[in-house]
């Protein structure tokens, strides 16, 4: 997989299929870009599919400082310039769909459309992510790890796919523990509730009927600010793209189509 070096950034990437619309994937808060596999094979038929590795994640460099979100938005910016891609169908989950929203509000100009999941403009409380970056920089990533998944899917999930379960919660337990802190302070100090309604792109929005990080009425105050959006419920936890691979790509793939 390439790499692109952009400042004091090195991103890691992935970007697969002919000439075609580019769909940009944006991975959640401790994860990394394979998160998005089970989607590849079938929006790869309409869609050129741009993977990245948020800041502090996967194998992106883990820069020092705690980050922001523009920061974390200006880090798509860049690499879309350093690749030469214009614009780009955007579809971001938890973090990456708060990453999303400041590129709608701040940067319009490069999206087609976008595609928030399992999202909310605001996530948490302070004394929570607090309480979470003390806790990873005290005793790293397993500390968390396995709450952290229970949360992300439904226990029928979990008992029905623990191959699954267990390669995702590798997977985080994997995750830079001062990068997933830095992306940590920049979620604690988003806010974005009063600027959403500057989005005017075409958005879809993916939540979870079961999501106990973010709950409904959170993903609902999304489709109702942003003017024209079209809200999907799925029948699933936090990861939904996961957890309803199928329903969750078919969700995707329609909207794109029209």
């Amino acid at each position: 997989m390439p790499f692109d070096d952009v400042a004091e950034l090195k991103s890691h990437y992935a970007l697969s299929g002919e000439t075609a619309p580019v769909l940009m994937f944006s991975n959640s808060l401790g994860t990394d870009f394979s998160m998005w596999d089970a989607q590849l094979e079938e929006l790869q038929r309409g869609s050129r599919i741009l993977r990245y590795d948020t800041r502090g994640h996967g194998k992106s460099s883990v820069t020092p400082g705690d980050y922001t979100m523009e920061q974390l938005g200006r880090d798509v910016l860049g690499l879309l310039d350093s690749l030469r891609i214009d614009r780009v169908d955007f579809c971001g989950l938890s973090m990456g769909g708060s990453i999303g929203m400041w590129l709608g509000i701040h940067a319009p100009s490069r999206l087609r459309r976008l595609i928030l999941c399992n999202t909310a403009a605001r996530i948490g409380t302070k004394e929570a992510w607090n309480g979470r970056i003390a806790t990873v920089r005290k005793d790293g990533m397993k500390s968390v790890a396995a709450a952290v998944v229970e949360r992300w899917f439904t226990p029928e999930f979990r008992a029905s796919s623990p191959e699954q379960v267990a390669r995702t919660q590798k997977m985080l337990e994997n995750s830079p523990p001062a990068g997933y802190a830095a992306c940590c302070a920049a979620l604690r100090e988003m806010d974005q509730r009063d600027e959403i309604g500057r989005i005017k792109i075409p958005t879809l929005v993916i939540y979870g009927g079961r999501d106990p990080v973010i709950p409904v009425s959170d993903a609902q105050f999304l489709a109702e600010r942003i003017t024209g959006a079209e809200a999907i419920e799925l029948p699933a936890a936090h990861l939904s793209n996961v957890e309803k691979a199928d329903a969750f790509t078919e969700a995707v793939s329609n909207f794109l189509s029209r």
